[in-house]
C-alpha cells in the first residue's frame, strides 16, 4: 500500500510559485528524505503533507484516502518539528502523553504506549524529568517519543538535528535509522545536509527551486546524477567541474569528476598547484588551483603532499561525468 501519494501539488504565496508540479509517491514503510539547498521548499512540501498549508493544487493521499480538506489533526500522522516544542511545566511523560490523553486514549493505553516508547528511545530513566533537565539530544528523543505513541500513519522530520552537535547528531541519526527498522513505519525526513540524507534514506528526493530534480536511492543518485545539480549536491567533497576541453580539445561540454576518482600520477590530464591539505586521519583533502580551475583531490589515508607543491593529477576516463550547456547529463 502507498503511504503517501502526491499529484502535480504546486503552492503559492501570492505570485511566487513555491512548488511547482510535485508527483511523488511514498510506499509503506519507506524512509523519504527530501534534501536541498536553502529555499528549495522542501520544508513548505512537508507542511503541505502535514495540512499546516493548503496545497494552490495538485492532491495530497495518505493511506489511500484524499486528505486536501482534512486538518492536520485528522491526517493520521505525526511530526518532529527542529525545535522540539516540548512543555516546560510537563515532565517527559507528561509530553509523550498529552496528545493521547487529549485523544481521550484509556489511561492503561497511553503508559503502555509512552512505556514502549521510552524503552525504544532510552528514555526510562527521565520519565519525571522536565524538559530543562534534559540535554539538546536528549529533548529531541522526547520529541520523537511524542510523535511514537501516537502510532501514525506517517513521521514527518523537518531538520530534526539541526540544532544538536556534531557528536549528538551522529548518534540521534543512528537513533532514527534504528527506530525505522523497529518500527518499519513510512518517513519523511528533511534536511540541507547530503550526509543525513545519504546514510538515513531508502530514497531521496532533490528539490531545487521548488521542482524535484531527481527522486532515487542514495547510490542511484550519486552513481546515476541526472545533472549537474544534483551530481554537484550530493557527495562530500562535492564533484568538481571543469571545462571538457581542458582535457578533451574542442569538447563544449562541462566535465564532472568526484574528488575520490582523481589520483596524484606525473603524465595525468592535469597539472597544478597545491593551495590547502585537510588532514582528516583515515584522509587527506588537497585542494588544488590547476590554472585557475579549483579542484578538490581526496586520497584515502595519510599524505605527504605539501601547501605550494605542484603535482599532476590523471583520472579513468570512465569515471568522467559530462554535462550540457544547460546542466543536463550526456551519456
Amino acid at each position: 500500500m502507498t503511504a503517501l501519494s502526491l499529484t502535480n501539488v504546486c503552492k503559492s504565496f501570492g505570485p511566487v510559485e513555491v512548488l511547482k508540479d510535485i508527483n511523488l509517491d511514498v510506499e509503506d514503510g519507506e524512509f523519504v528524505v527530501f534534501v536541498g539547498p536553502s529555499g528549495c521548499g522542501k520544508s513548505t512540501l512537508l507542511r503541505v503533507i502535514a495540512g499546516l498549508e493548503d496545497a494552490t493544487s495538485g492532491e495530497i493521499n495518505i493511506a489511500g484516502e484524499q486528505v486536501n480538506t482534512t486538518p492536520p489533526a485528522k491526517r493520521g500522522i505525526a511530526m518532529v518539528f527542529q525545535s522540539y516544542a516540548l512543555y516546560p511545566h510537563l515532565t517527559v511523560r507528561g509530553n509523550m502523553a498529552l496528545a493521547l490523553k487529549q485523544a481521550k486514549v484509556a489511561k492503561d493505553e497511553i503508559e503502555a504506549r509512552v512505556q514502549e516508547a521510552s524503552r525504544m528511545l532510552d528514555l526510562g530513566a527521565y520519565l519525571d524529568r522536565r524538559p530543562s533537565e534534559l540535554s539538546g539530544g536528549q529533548r529531541q528523543r522526547v520529541a520523537i517519543g511524542r510523535a511514537i505513541v501516537r502510532q501514525p500513519k506517517l513521521f514527518l522530520f523537518d531538520e530534526p538535528l539541526s540544532n544538536l552537535d556534531a557528536a549528538l547528531r551522529m548518534n540521534t541519526r543512528i537513533e532514527i535509522a534504528n527506530l525505522h527498522r523497529q518500527l518499519s513505519a513510512s518517513m519523511i525526513y528533511v534536511t540541507h545536509d547530503q550526509t543525513e540524507a545519504m546514510t538515513l534514506a531508502d530514497k531521496i528526493v532533490v528539490l531545487r527551486d521548488g521542482r524535484v530534480e531527481q527522486i532515487g536511492s542514495p547510490m542511484e543518485l550519486y552513481n546515476d546524477p541526472a545533472n549537474q545539480f544534483v551530481a554537484g549536491f550530493l557527495g562530500a567533497p562535492s564533484m568538481n567541474f571543469l571545462p571538457a576541453a581542458r582535457v578533451t580539445d574542442g569538447d563544449p561540454r562541462t566535465l564532472g569528476i568526484r574528488p575520490e576518482d582523481i589520483t596524484l600520477s606525473a603524465e595525468g590530464q592535469l597539472k597544478g598547484r597545491v593551495t590547502h591539505v585537510e588532514h582528516l586521519g583515515g584522509d587527506t583533502n588537497l585542494i588544488v588551483d590547476a590554472d585557475g580551475l579549483t579542484l578538490t583531490v581526496r586520497l584515502f589515508g595519510q599524505s605527504n603532499v605539501a601547501v605550494d607543491e605542484t603535482i599532476g593529477l590523471g583520472f579513468a576516463p570512465e569515471k568522467a561525468y559530462y554535462f550540457d550547456a544547460e546542466g543536463q547529463r550526456v551519456r
